[in-house]
């Protein structure tokens, strides 16, 4: 069975139902699907100078790689290049001047290391791909405490429930590896979806705030299978 990315797993929501078929044999024989939004370097740009702002709180980050991108822009003669330069561009601008402290439960965090062999977890049968930017400890109330924060780019964004999922795999993902030493804490566990600017925590989910469906998806591919 092939690895699933969140992203996929979204998608298979929105396809009709020969497509929702199609999309579970392929899970099911380990067939990959070729990325149409231009490979998964697409928006790595704006990703990367996000994440690298957040964890430095240093804004200046995002505006050395605006001006990157926009020179790039210029210097191209391909069409769909200047369109990619040109969406990452406008997701830099709409964080040029962010408080990334929103975000942050104290001044004093601890980024911990990622280990590259937890990014799968196994959920109901399914290989599961989690990769969030940063793993970070803190203290709350003399209490050790993880949180995590996971920047996420996509073409017009994502519903509010489907953001949701990408929070429910990365809760998933802090308790399995991290929950011997911290206490995981629901609130500064975000998925951000960067494209529209909106972020869910998994208190939003256990408040029931945010509806569920990670798990009634994985159960509608299976029932395919």
């Amino acid at each position: 069975m092939k690895k699933l990315s969140i992203k996929e797993i979204v998608e298979f929501r929105s396809k009709s139902e020969r497509s929702k078929k199609n999309f579970a044999n392929e899970v099911k024989l380990n067939k990959e699907k070729i990325n149409t939004e231009g490979g998964g370097d697409y928006w790595v740009s704006c990703l990367s100078a996000i994440s690298s702002s957040f964890k430095t709180n240093n804004l200046q980050l995002i505006s050395a790689r605006i001006e990157d991108l926009e020179g790039k822009h210029e210097t191209t003669d391909f069409n769909r290049t200047k369109t990619m330069y040109k969406r990452n561009i406008n997701i830099l601008n709409n964080y040029k001047d962010f408080d990334f402290k929103k975000w942050m439960p104290s001044e004093s965090l601890q980024f911990l290391k990622k280990v590259k062999q937890s990014y799968l977890l196994n959920i109901k049968g399914f290989v599961i791909q989690v990769a969030p930017h940063h793993v970070f400890a803190f203290e709350h109330d003399d209490i050790k405490e993880v949180g995590a924060i996971w920047f996420i780019a996509k073409l017009n964004g994502f519903k509010e429930d489907e953001l949701g999922m990408f929070t429910d795999i990365l809760y998933r993902y802090l308790k399995a590896n991290f929950s011997g030493n911290y206490n995981v804490n629901s609130k500064y566990c975000i998925a951000v979806d960067v494209f529209n600017n909106i972020e869910v925590n998994y208190l939003q989910l256990e408040k029931k705030e945010v509806p569920r469906i990670l798990d009634s998806t994985l159960n509608a591919i299976k029932s395919l299978m």
